[in-house]
């Protein structure tokens, strides 16, 4: 063997003579591959004159004196005056200095999908990822935007998925790795949120049905009506000077705490504030 097996350096035997040729050869073959650096890879038209030891990745259809006798995806080198052919190796990574971006050679051809994958087991970002957790990020803040680059619709929808109704889509909120709330479907369709003071029993705030847009709070079940509270209610509390606008809208209720008659509930009819006991306006 008078050359390496893969770059194909060539190598010194027993009792050669100059063997300085022979060395010399194999640093110079070293200077390209190692961290190879090349001008384009893109440009067809041979240079009139070169650099001593630039390098050019020979486009399909590359037209010149000598760049038209050598094969597309060829490394041409300039020495000595002139351009030479060198052929590059299976997975060497040449930075191209015209596209600031790297290419791989595959054997077949230089592609730009260096070190892309259809799938990636995990990811972690300052942080190493799990088998529970196989998207590990550990950061001040995340940002998920719109894609301006595409460019996309200007929208930005994220999603969970679940597979079945009978499984969970949620996020969830913790405290030193201890849940403290979550919010999402929990075993069903309807949107929960629901709150813990240990990490392990949680209780519903909100549940949103659906099929019906109807509210529940405080409870699981599923609500009977537009807004159905598992418990008292508590309205805002106002003193008569203090009432906001009955015109805003028929319909608001309020606590009035110094009406002639003493606290009451009073409602707007659209006009004035009455009490809910006799209707009467409040005085």
């Amino acid at each position: 063997m008078s050359t390496s097996p893969r770059l194909s350096l060539p190598l010194l035997m027993p009792q050669q003579a100059q063997r300085h040729l022979t060395l010399n050869d194999a640093f110079r073959l070293l200077d390209v591959f190692v961290q190879t650096a090349v001008v384009s890879a893109e440009r067809i038209d041979e240079p009139e004159a070169g650099e001593e030891g630039q390098l050019f990745i020979l486009p399909d259809g590359a037209s010149g004196l000598r760049w038209s006798a050598m094969t597309a995806g060829s490394l041409a080198l300039f020495e000595n005056g002139g351009f030479v052919e060198i052929r590059p190796v299976p997975g060497q990574i040449a930075f191209v200095a015209d596209r600031r971006a790297l290419l791989l050679f595959d054997g077949d051809a230089w592609v730009s999908d260096v070190t892309a994958r259809d799938e990636w087991p995990a990811i972690g970002v300052n942080a190493a990822p799990s088998a529970g957790n196989r998207l590990t990020v550990a950061a001040d803040a995340e940002l998920l935007t719109f894609d301006n680059r595409t460019p996309g619709s200007g929208d930005a929808r994220k999603v969970i998925n679940k597979s079945a109704q009978a499984n969970v889509a949620s996020v969830l909120f913790q405290t030193a790795f201890a849940g403290r709330g979550e919010i999402g479907l929990l075993g069903n369709d309807a949107l929960t949120f629901r709150v813990s003071a240990d990490g392990g029993s949680f209780r519903a705030g909100l549940r949103l049905e659906g099929a019906s847009g109807h509210v529940s709070v405080a409870s699981e079940s599923a609500p009977v009506c537009a807004l159905d509270v598992a418990g008292p209610v508590r309205v805002a509390r106002y003193a008569k000077a203090a009432l906001p606008a009955a015109t805003a809208g028929a319909g608001q209720i309020v606590f009035v705490s110094d009406d002639a008659g003493g606290a009451v509930l009073a409602f707007s009819d659209g006009a004035a504030w009455r009490r809910v006991t006799d209707r009467a306006i409040v005085m």
